[in-house]
This record gives structure tokens, sequence and C-alpha cells, in this order.
């Protein structure tokens, strides 16, 4: 098994050892690339200006992220195509379908990007050229399964040229619309011709020869060459399918139910939500899986997560405890009964333990990594239903109804793949994450959120709170009044999403408080089901890969329909639903 990922930056340890197993597969088997091309490879990531093109690098991971293969597609936006530079499994690898899920991976991205298709060079099978039986085997192989998507080499030009009599690389320029019926123009097709040419070889080939094989492109449209190796019944010529949005449910969080007066954090919170999703079909369900305690020790104190275990493994089911007192004159000495030491680590006095409450923290953990993994595995929105909530937890203590931070953990993890952003829209601060991530800057931690003046949990959330040691600047906190306007918070939000592109993250993770909502029993602000529409819209135009996990949210009348709003905003400004129809001139 593998799973395919991205790879954002060159920064982070898993992404550089990913990068060094991917040059180590092309020292292999592409053992006559110039040692330039290596090179150049890691830089063409971070570097799209000088390159005039954006790199994407997809690598197939085993569970031990072992690379077994890799592609690396560049992004031509000015003439809206994908360029397909290299696919490779490695060696010995070929098996397993490592190549083909590597390619149908390509052209997902590419029909995300709204592009004419996907082009890119493919060794000619003519045996006139190629004197080699073996090679020419291999050539006729790679035709034949491009062949099964529908792709072909464009005919009748100069581009499949040798550079001299003896040069027996010589490359077909291929052409998979992707199944969106494009048919190339000839003014369209020179375009695209003369940008690869231009960025990929203009050290190479003068540019007279350049002209030359742009100018030989004279059909109108384009002409691709006919099938040679399989019929018309066995093309795959199908649109790739939009993945939608991975939906991870904590389906034992209701075991989970705290029935004393006034404990808003009921199971009937995710139910309400759940009822509303499923009259959308934005959603593609994802079964959690357990992930590791590792996960939760990044973030918490080893002692706070053996204690939420051990006490509420030692409570019978049905019986509650709170703090009673909270020894933080002396916090070297923890009291000795498992009770008392409730209010070690507890940091208010309406959040209790029970039997249940670990085993349903866990589980909220878990619905976070997966949609963690499912980000990382080609989704590009993902949403971590869970409950109870998490942002209030912090690195040794509970409190706000939470025992996990499973935002936290979810962005701790995917800190190993690139720098992440947390945004929480929460009506209360996200202490627990601040806590968390304070002196650290891989992690830009945002909160929008009551002042602590009035709104819990009255410690934390200050605007001067900024971060500390490298962490400084990495904390921004936007305490509001308690009648902001909707006008007012919009204006703030797009603050907040100008804070998060300014930092240039690979990740956003959204820490979805719905307890913004008008007459919701724990905040004073008035957002209605249109403003989390609008809401989720602002936050989709960042085209960030995107886990949202629940936190709050407890007017169960419009919870349902709050959170479909926001997710229909998110989904519609991140995810470009225009393609473009079949057309001989596709752009006028």
């Amino acid at each position: 098994m593998f799973r395919i990922r991205k790879i954002y930056d060159i920064a982070s340890p898993r992404n550089r050892r990913a990068i060094d197993q991917v040059l180590e597969i092309l020292r292999q088997q592409f053992p006559r690339t110039r040692r330039e091309e290596f090179e150049k490879l890691p830089q063409q990531l971070i570097n799209p200006i000088k390159y005039k093109y954006r790199s994407m690098l997809l690598v197939a991971e085993d569970g031990m992220d072992n690379v077994k293969g890799f592609a690396m597609m560049l992004h031509l936006a000015d003439v809206e195509i994908v360029y397909l530079e290299l696919v490779s499994a490695a060696p010995g690898g070929t098996g397993g379908g490592v190549g083909s899920a590597l390619y149908e991976r390509v052209r997902e991205e590419a029909f995300a990007l709204n592009v004419y298709g996907v082009f890119y060079e493919c060794s000619v099978d003519d045996p006139k050229l190629i004197s080699n039986a073996d090679t020419l085997k291999q050539n006729i192989a790679r035709l034949r399964f491009y062949e099964r998507y529908g792709a072909r080499p464009i005919i009748n030009n100069l581009y499949a040229s040798p550079l001299s009599p003896e040069d027996e690389d010589i490359y077909y320029l291929m052409f998979d619309d992707i199944g969106q019926g494009v048919v190339l123009t000839n003014k369209v097709t020179r375009k695209v011709v003369c940008a690869i040419l231009e960025r990929k070889y203009a050290d190479v080939i003068p540019k007279q020869q350049i002209s030359e094989v742009v100018n030989s492109f004279k059909d109108d449209p384009v002409q691709l060459r006919d099938l040679r190796y399989l019929s018309p019944k066995k093309i795959r010529l199908t649109i790739p399918q939009t993945r939608g949005i991975a939906l991870v449910v904590n389906e034992g969080h209701n075991i989970h139910h705290v029935k004393d007066h006034g404990y808003v954090e009921a199971p009937v919170r995710l139910s309400s939500i759940l009822h509303h999703l499923d009259k959308t079909s934005l959603f593609a369900r994802v079964k959690p899986k357990p992930a590791s305690d590792k996960h939760i020790k990044a973030v918490h104190d080893v002692n706070f997560v053996h204690y939420l275990r051990r006490a509420c493994g030692r409570l019978p089911v049905g019986k509650s405890i709170y703090p009673i007192i909270f020894p933080i004159r002396n916090i070297a000495r923890p009291p000795k009964d498992f009770e008392l030491q409730v209010g070690y680590y507890c940091m208010d006095t309406f959040t209790p333990l029970n039997h249940n409450a670990y085993l349903a923290a866990r589980g909220a953990v878990d619905c976070a990594m997966t949609g963690a993994n499912s980000i990382l595995s080609g989704f590009n929105i993902a949403y971590a239903l869970v409950r109870p909530p998490g942002h209030h937890a912090e690195r040794r203590a509970f409190g706000g109804f939470c025992y996990f931070n499973s935002s936290a953990v979810a962005a701790n993890y995917l800190s190993n793949y690139g720098r992440v952003a947390v945004l929480d829209v929460d009506f209360h601060h996200g202490n627990g994450t601040q806590d968390i991530f304070y002196d650290r800057a891989d992690v830009f931690t945002i909160s929008i959120h009551g002042h602590p003046h009035f709104a819990y949990p009255h410690f934390a959330g200050f605007a001067d709170e900024t971060g500390e040691g490298e962490g400084v600047g990495f904390n921004l906190n936007i305490p509001l009044p308690e009648g902001t306007s909707i006008e007012r918070y919009q204006r703030t939000l797009a603050r907040a999403l100008k804070k998060v592109a300014d930092y240039n993250p690979a990740f956003l993770v959204v820490a979805l408080g719905l307890d913004t909502a008008k007459a919701d029993p724990t905040g004073t602000w008035s957002l209605a089901a249109k403003d989390f529409y609008r809401n989720g819209s602002m936050i989709g135009t960042l085209n960030l890969p995107t886990l949202v996990v629940q936190e709050g949210g407890y007017r169960t009348r419009t919870l349902g329909s709050n959170a479909r709003h926001f997710f229909e905003g998110l989904w519609v400004s991140h995810v470009p639903h225009h393609k473009r129809a079949k057309a001989i001139s596709p752009k006028k």
C-alpha cells in the first residue's frame, strides 16, 4: 500500500528526505541525466519566478515514508497547461500500480487547476529512428499506457526531431485533454510549445531552432495521432472525479454524555450537523483510523495524558468528578488522591472527568489525524466532525469542555510536511492551541474571539500575546467586543486571512466554532447562515489544503444549517467548478 502526497517545500525534514529519495531514483533510472537537472529539482519547488512555472512534486510513499515513485508536474499558468516533466517508479517498483496511480493523480491535479490539459514528452516508437530493440519495446509500452487515457502524440510538426544525426533521444509532444473534449487551436498550441521549449530548453536549443519547431505546427486545429495500440473501447475518456470533502465523524462520541444541568456540550450537536450535511453531495465519508499516542504526547505533557487515561478508567460509568481545589500555589507537589488531582490538570469548574471522557476525546484525535492524512493523500478539504471539542486543552491542562487538543495534534503532525496556519474562528479564544505553539515559528496561530474581559477563558486571548522565543510574531489574537457587527467581523476575518496568505503555509487548519451564531447560549454575536456561507467563501479563496476540525457551537436549532452553509461557501470558492466545455477555440 502507498499514498501519494504533494511536496510543498524543501524545509521540513520529511520533505527533504523524500526529495533525497526522488533524486536517487533519478540517478538510477535516468543515469544520463545532467547533474544540473538533479540540482535544479529542489530549486524548482521554491523559485517559480525564476523558472516561470510553478512546480508540484508528487511522491508515492509506503507506510515507512519510503518513496516508491514520483511525478514532477509544472503549472504554466499563463498558457493554462500542466506540463508533466517526469514520472517514474523506483527501481524494481514498476509493479503494484505506482505508475498508474501517479499519472491518474497528475490528471486530477491538472483538472483542479482548470487547464486545457496535460502536455509531456514521450520517446518515439518509430523503428526507423530507434535502432535498439529493447528501447523500442519500452517506448511502445509507454505509448500504449498513455493511450489508455486518450493521450497521443501531436502530429505533423518538427517537435520529434533529433538534435544530431546520431541522436536517438527523440520525443513526441503528447497531449491529454483529461477527458474535457478540448480541441486545441493552432494559436493556443504554438503559445504552449513556445513556452515549453523556452522554459525547458533555452540553454541547449538555439532560439532559431525553437522558432522553427513552433512554426512547424500548421494544422488548425492540431491533430493527434490515431490510436495505434488500443481499440477505442479500451480508452478511459472519463473526466477525473472531484474528491469532495473528506468527512471523518467521531462515531463513538455519544458515549460522552454529561447530563448535569447547564452542560451544553451534548451528543445532539453532531447529529444536528450531520442531518444538514446529508442534504448536500459535497462529502465523502472516510472511516477514522487509530492514531498513535505519540502524536498526542507530541503536544501534550506525558503525565497529563497518562493521568486522563487512568483517572477516567477508574471512574464508574455515570459518575462525573469536578475539581474542588486548584493547587497552583505549589505545582511541584500535586495531591496524591486522583480525584483531588483533577484541579491540578483542569482550568475551570465546569469540565468534569468521567469514564468516557478519555475515550471520546481519544476518538476525536483519531478523526483529526485521519482528516490530516486525507489532506496528505489528495483531498483538498477534510472535516473532522468531532466532540468533545479541543481548542481549550493546553499542553498540561484540560477545560472548556476540552480534553485533548485535536486541532493542535493534527497541525503538529502536518508541520512535518510544511508550515501550518491554524485559524480559530470559535467565539472563545483558542488558549490551548496558543499555549502549545507559542514558541514555534512553523505553526502560525490566529484566533478571532470575544475579548477575554467578558468571554471564556478570561486569562488568555489578549492582543499583546504574540509569541515568545522563535515564536515571536507567530501568534495573533484579535479580540472583539460583545456587540460585534457582521460587517466588523468579516473585515476582521479578511485581515486574518491576509496574515495567513503572507505567511504562505503549506496547510491550513480551521478550528471551526459555530458558537458565533445568533442566540448561541455561550456567545454574544449574531452570525446567520448567510454569514457562515460568506466566511467559508472567504477562507476558501486561500486555496490551501484545508483541515476543518469542529470546536464549539451549541444552539442546535441552527447549528446544522450554519455548518452546511459554511462548507458550501468553502467548497465553491476553493474548487474551480466551471470547467471548459469542448471548443475549437477554448480561449478567444
